[in-house]
């Protein structure tokens, strides 16, 4: 199985308006991302893993001791993780559905206090990483952060929402602040559609 690097489900420009510049996804999704997608093929090419499903690859080679050495894993987690965040963003005002507006205030007392929660697991995950909204394998709503390429999947969890911390995810538009991207990631360009469809299908 050959891995490919998905088609954007926007133009290039159709997050300007809302803090993501043009630029940015020139460089994040026509550059890195592709990165991790021909580094990845090329690590799994005539291994056990060549013909395996992304998510069985991730969790297959996930070694919590040993990430920084595993190739596979860096490049295979950064490609699905990359994959979901496109789909997790869109241009335009997005309102979020009942559905999802009630579980998450069940969960963390207001929506605002999951926003907060959200960016201070984002601003304080030291290097590169994510921030997560997942389903927890209690089936409750958690935030949780991850350092590099780590995602939900290692630990049995569903993601429903994720923040790229990376730099190369914020520094052309918003130079070092990260909060300052975190929160105009959750105000301005969550698609919180996509995240309900997630919870639905859960």
């Amino acid at each position: 199985m050959t891995f490919e690097l998905p088609d954007l489900p926007y133009a290039h420009d159709a997050l300007a308006a809302n803090g993501m510049s043009q630029e940015t996804l020139e460089y994040h999704h026509d550059l890195h991302h592709k990165a991790y997608v021909d580094n990845g093929n090329k690590l799994i090419a005539g291994t056990e893993w060549a013909d395996k499903p992304m998510e069985e690859i991730i969790t297959g080679t996930y070694d919590a001791g040993a990430v920084a050495q595993n190739g596979i894993f860096n490049n295979i987690s950064q490609l699905w993780n990359h994959n979901q965040f496109w789909e997790m963003m869109g241009p335009g005002a997005s309102t979020m559905p009942e559905e999802l507006e009630t579980r998450i205030t069940d969960a963390f007392g207001s929506v605002d206090e999951f926003k907060s929660q959200f960016s201070a697991a984002g601003a304080g995950q030291f290097g590169s990483g994510w921030a997560w909204l997942v389903v927890d394998t209690d089936g409750s709503l958690k935030v949780t952060k991850t350092e590099n390429g780590v995602n939900p999947l290692c630990f049995g969890q569903t993601a429903l929402l994720g923040c790229d911390v990376w730099e190369h995810s914020y520094y052309i538009d918003f130079r070092n602040k990260r909060p300052a991207y975190l929160t105009n990631f959750l105000d301005n360009l969550v698609n919180w559609e996509n995240v309900a469809e997630r919870l639905a299908a859960a």
